[in-house]
């Protein structure tokens, strides 16, 4: 056995937003051995979608230590602290401005074995963010269908594809569906930016609320993903909760919040257009259906759910139809309800043993883009987080030597909360007079 599979290991985790703590947090449980001694540390990337601690709490992981940090932060922490595994749970430009950052600012020395991935289903920007997500160590992919794409993309542009690994979604589990519940319980899971307008989002509560009233006898959860002033990976413009606002609901319909899986738990038949919690309702064996009303579209992501078997329309729903998932379908996307989702990750741990007993260490990361390969794309991507070409921060970056003093902690605070009411009220505002 790899001495790292049993020494102790210090971990961290780099997040811009609570889905991506959630699965960068799980992701780093999963990737370390059940022998050794694990501490983490998570690093939460400051910017509009700074994950609240109501959200951090949901998660269930805890960390040694929490620090919201700007990306210059960030870095230097990284050459303070010395860690073996670091996990970058961040969109793809985000990624790729970190591995240039850690690149200059780790030099040949010493370095952790550099994870990321994809917090969920992949199906949109596939070559774009793949691209930017190369050079890391080891990229995640959440099923056997996700790992053939993402070797296809990177050998299609000449770009090393080793490093791409097969897991699963790190947040399944649960205990499996075994029968209806007393009240049967329908959930409806709803997406931030998914539909992304107020007449398709007012529709699909329409006939949420005309299903509770169609069957009394079950209990309807519009499952919600924050609470006002919260924000998520992806922008809400259109809260449930304020469209439901004023309206005459019926006692058997209900908003919830909290952990998906206590939700699950208690859920006979989950509805949603196109949200990971149907791959986690699949692994459970949960009938699970994903809606057609508003078309099958790659604008709202279910055309991701085209062979499942789990297409369905409100319709057919109000009727008594329930899906049946199609077992080869299911058994290509890393849902692994066959029961092998206990191996899922053992051959990314291996991966992760290897490289930390690599003699004389790891090589540099060695990203796909440079500023030779993309010169006209990387040094925006890495200026916006304050690098310039070559990964070193520019002259006039934010300092990294001192924490917010009270005063520059309110302005971002206050800064937060302009922007997330320019999201939520502004903006949808002036989109309608747009279209007057």
């Amino acid at each position: 056995m790899p001495a790292s599979a049993t020494k102790s290991l210090r971990v961290a985790v780099l997040a811009d937003s609570d889905t991506r703590w959630k699965w960068g947090a799980l992701t780093a449980q999963r990737l370390t051995p059940a022998a050794a001694e694990v501490r983490l540390d998570g690093y939460l990337l400051r910017g509009r979608a700074t994950p609240t601690a109501r959200q951090l709490t949901e998660v269930g992981v805890r960390a040694a230590s929490l620090n919201e940090v700007t990306g210059i932060e960030f870095l230097r922490a990284m050459t303070e602290e010395s860690y073996d595994v670091l996990v970058l749970a961040l969109v793809g430009g985000g990624v790729q401005a970190m591995l240039h950052g850690l690149r200059a600012a780790w030099g040949p020395g010493r370095r952790p074995v550099v994870v990321t991935g994809y917090v969920g289903v992949v199906y949109e920007k596939l070559t774009d963010g793949l691209l930017l997500r190369h050079g890391a160590d080891l990229v995640l992919a959440n099923s056997r269908h996700d790992a053939d794409r993402f070797r296809a993309v990177y050998e299609g542009v000449g770009a090393d594809a080793s490093s791409v690994t097969e897991v699963a979604l790190p947040f399944l589990g649960g205990t499996p569906y075994t029968g209806e519940h007393d009240p049967y319980t329908v959930v409806f899971a709803v997406q931030p930016s998914v539909p992304d307008n107020r007449r398709d989002r007012l529709y699909l509560l329409d006939r949420a609320v005309a299903h509770a009233r169609r069957h009394p006898e079950r209990e309807v959860l519009l499952k919600l993903r924050s609470r006002p002033g919260e924000h998520t990976t992806h922008i809400e413009e259109l809260p449930y909760q304020k469209l439901v606002q004023g309206r005459d609901l019926p006692a058997n319909f209900r908003l919830v919040y909290g952990h998906m899986g206590e939700v699950l738990d208690r859920t006979d038949l989950l509805v949603t257009v196109s949200s990971t919690a149907a791959l986690e309702a699949l692994h459970r064996r949960i009938p699970t259906a994903v809606l057609t009303d508003l078309g099958v579209r790659e604008v709202l992501g279910n055309h991701h759910f085209t062979g499942s078997g789990c297409l369905a329309s409100w319709d057919q729903l109000d009727a008594g139809h329930l899906p049946v998932p199609d077992e080869e379908w299911v058994a290509r996307q890393g849902v692994a309800a066959d029961g092998t989702y206990a191996t899922a990750f053992d051959t990314a741990r291996e991966r992760i043993a290897k490289l930390l007993d690599r003699p004389g260490g790891l090589p540099p990361l060695n990203p796909y883009y440079t500023p030779e390969t993309a010169p006209g794309y990387l040094p925006g991507i890495l200026a916006r987080h304050h690098l310039g070409p070559d990964g070193v921060p520019l002259p006039g970056a934010p300092a990294a030597d001192k924490a917010p003093g009270p005063v520059r902690q309110i302005v971002r605070k206050a800064a937060r909360g302009a922007y997330r009411h320019g999201v939520q009220r502004v903006a949808p505002v002036i989109r309608r007079m747009g279209e007057l």
